[in-house]
């Protein structure tokens, strides 16, 4: 080992790990409320629809994120627009602790979208640029389950925070940990691949233009693998809290295990993604996740249950954990800061409501049937959409 290769490889993974930790702490604040909703609608006197509205408030925002987020990173450079990003959604976490009125907490948990939405697509261009193209698909789902451990944090957080501070501490709380992502980002280089491919804005329009078709079929992808992941996973605390009867605590346990399960899939189908291909690993994955539909829901003992939420999120995130390699590798070089981020934020906004129509259903029918219904639904459609996708695996940047 030369010593010329020493500040490559630290870069490669200081770049890693301030996309993984940046999106880790983007869900973290996401999935805090998840676990609080009964709680934020008591203190609010508003139902549970209305503050699951909130959570679709935040996806609905997310393109807003990723368009401005995106657009300027493609222009400045991934690394200046990640600090600016996780600063924002820092304080706005923040405020929302502080919300004295559902009016309020709404409006910020609106802009909180915005700065959730610029996350993911600079922080994995930023990542998946500074690596080798071997190393990808694993690396890609390392990335992309920043998400599940965000929401195990979340769930350590409620188990240990909530049963004494109250809901307010936790957004208090997700405010913090953005200087650990700004600590490593001091050290992090921009990517060669961004001052290679950066071009004039009259370039840059024409090559969106150009990728139109492409764009549109990634919306499409998107929106597919969004409705998988929030429609298993949102609306998934409350039905154990009351359609189970479980506790406070139990119930952060088995998202936990769940959730572990998740980051197991994302690394195992992202690293087989790049023997078997980056659609039949997805492929696979999702239609395995419709035979744990039963398990997932209808387990007759806590045991099965928490065995059917691991497998789940093993199956749902496993297919995720192909998708940062997949988009970027897809996408034209000059738009990398931008036509991931963005299509993956489109397809959040078309998948934005299926956590209240999952609330709106289970009050006529039960959670168990509003859920394995539509997650049934989403993933046979979404294989179906992934076998037409086009695949690029192992290009260069």
């Amino acid at each position: 080992m030369t010593t010329a290769t020493l500040p490559t490889r630290a870069n490669q993974r200081n770049a890693v790990l301030a996309g993984f930790l940046g999106w880790t702490l983007d869900a973290f604040d996401f999935f805090v409320l998840v676990f609080v909703l009964g709680p934020v609608a008591h203190d609010f006197g508003r139902s549970l629809p209305a503050i699951a509205l909130t959570i679709t408030a935040s996806l609905a925002m997310r393109p807003v994120g990723a368009l401005v987020f995106g657009l300027l990173a493609d222009r400045y450079g991934r690394r200046k627009l990640l600090i600016w990003n996780i600063l924002f959604y820092s304080l706005i976490e923040v405020l929302s602790g502080l919300a004295p009125s559902y009016g309020v907490f709404l409006f910020l948990r609106l802009l909180y979208g915005i700065g959730m939405g610029g996350e993911w697509g600079v922080g994995a261009s930023l990542a998946l640029e500074s690596v080798p193209a071997r190393l990808r698909g694993l690396l890609s789902g390392l990335l992309q389950e920043g998400y599940a451990l965000g929401n195990i944090l979340a769930a350590v957080a409620y188990f240990t925070i909530f049963p004494h501070y109250g809901w307010r501490m936790l957004f208090f709380v997700g405010g913090l940990p953005g200087l650990l992502s700004l600590f490593v980002l001091v050290k992090v280089q921009e990517t060669e691949a961004w001052h290679k491919a950066r071009t004039d804005w009259h370039s840059y329009k024409k090559a969106i233009v150009d990728n139109r078709r492409l764009f549109a079929y990634l919306v499409g992808l998107m929106a597919m693998m969004n409705l998988i992941s929030h429609g298993t996973q949102d609306m998934y605390p409350t039905f154990l809290r009351l359609q189970r009867g479980y506790s406070v605590h139990a119930t952060a346990l088995i998202n936990i295990v769940a959730m572990t399960g998740a980051i197991i899939g994302g690394l195992t189908v992202g690293h087989l993604s790049e023997r078997l291909g980056r659609k039949r690993a997805m492929i696979a994955a999702v239609l395995l996740g419709v035979l744990t539909i039963p398990l997932w829901i209808e387990g007759s003992t806590t045991a099965l249950i928490v065995i059917g939420a691991f497998v789940m999120q093993f199956m749902v995130q496993g297919a995720w954990g192909v998708i940062p390699a997949h988009l970027n590798e897809l996408s034209p070089a000059t738009l990398r800061g931008f036509f991931p981020g963005f299509a993956y934020q489109l397809g959040v906004l078309i998948a934005s409501s299926i956590g209240y129509v999952e609330a709106i259903i289970a009050q006529h029918a039960s959670y168990a049937a509003a859920m394995g219904t539509l997650a049934a639904t989403v993933m046979l459609v979404g294989a179906a959409v992934i076998a037409a996708s086009p695949e690029s695996r192992g290009i260069a940047f």
